[in-house]
């Protein structure tokens, strides 16, 4: 009897957990730039499954009052896609994380760049090696306001490749607490210019282009920047030269022996002379032993790729410290 008893409870608490309501994901969307409840987002929960990528599990859009609710079964990791005005704005969950009274932002947009947004920094790193140049830049916006700036026309990203590149040119874009995500450089208006359309949101944004150009030591060097930055470095490794107008030798990078270069000029024409790479004499494991580490990023299809490459450039009370590291493959 009592084994009966006890295997009539184990059925009713299985009963009683078939009959208890899914957990739903609900929340709140607020307009960053009036701070009022959003009204007509489109939410959408997004479950990441390893090796299958981002998935659509259900979507809703936010009511009057900005609230919203997703009575949908979720575990595991994946994020939360708020979709307004043409911009989509990430929110990621962790597993275990609160479903409940999840606040998400939204901004109005405008195609008109804002005086708020600057681009902080502008970095270039140029590896000369054998028949070909590697360039890699990094573009680092900064949007103090409270507006998403969005100019699908005319690209928020405007560049210049000096001459043909061998291949196309590569572009990984990472909005403020985002994921890195490709995007497609096009051709712009002007000769050589192009042009990339990737919202610029309030915080930072980066966008990373690589690209190959043909070398032969001496080679010149030339490009315009489009876009003023509020500062602008060029790094080339140890053994090659770079000489010309509008460049500034700060000296050498003191773990890898990259020579470092303050840009004062929109236009250069340079004169680039020697080979070299940041894995060179230098660049190598003894040396990231005895700094900070800087790997090289290789001339490689941008497509095997999670993250090209970080870029970044510190001043120090001495000087300036290269920082050049590569995000780990997804």
């Amino acid at each position: 009897m009592r084994e009966g008893n006890g295997g009539g409870g184990m059925r009713g608490a299985v009963c009683l957990l078939a009959v208890l309501p899914v957990l739903a994901a609900d929340g709140l969307v607020t307009n960053g730039t009036t701070g009022k409840p959003q009204g007509g987002a489109t939410v959408t929960l997004y479950g990441i499954t390893p090796g299958a990528g981002p998935e659509p599990l259900a979507s809703v859009k936010s009511g009057a009052d900005g609230a919203w609710k997703i009575d949908k079964p979720f575990q595991g990791r994946g994020f939360i896609q708020t979709a307004f005005d043409g911009v989509t704005y990430n929110h990621m969950l962790q597993p275990g994380a609160p479903m409940a009274g999840i606040q998400l932002s939204v901004f109005n947009v405008s195609a008109k760049k804002g005086a708020e947004i600057t681009i902080s920094n502008h970095m270039l790193l140029l590896e000369p090696q054998g028949d070909k140049l590697a360039v890699r830049e990094s573009y680092f916006f900064s949007n103090a306001g409270k507006v998403t700036w969005n100019d699908a026309a005319n690209g928020t990203l405007r560049f210049v490749v000096g001459r043909e590149p061998l291949g196309r040119v590569e572009v990984n874009a990472t909005a403020p607490q985002g994921m890195p995500i490709k995007r497609v450089a096009e051709k712009g208006r002007g000769k050589g210019e192009m042009k990339v359309d990737f919202p610029i949101k309030p915080g930072e944004t980066r966008i990373d282009l690589a690209y190959t150009l043909p070398y032969a030591s001496p080679s010149r060097f030339q490009t315009r920047f489009l876009l003023p930055a509020t500062q602008a470095m060029i790094a080339v490794p140890n053994g090659v030269s770079l000489k010309g107008a509008g460049i500034k030798d700060e000296g050498k990078e003191p773990t890898t022996q990259a020579s470092i270069f303050r840009v004062d000029a929109q236009a250069l024409d340079l004169v680039m002379e020697g080979t070299g790479d940041l894995a060179g004499p230098g660049g190598g494991e003894e040396a990231a032993s005895k700094g900070p580490e800087i790997e090289q990023i290789k001339a490689r299809p941008y497509d095997k790729l999670a993250v090209l490459l970080g870029l970044a450039f510190a001043i120090l009370a001495c000087g300036f410290a290269l920082l050049f590291r590569r995000e780990a493959r997804k």
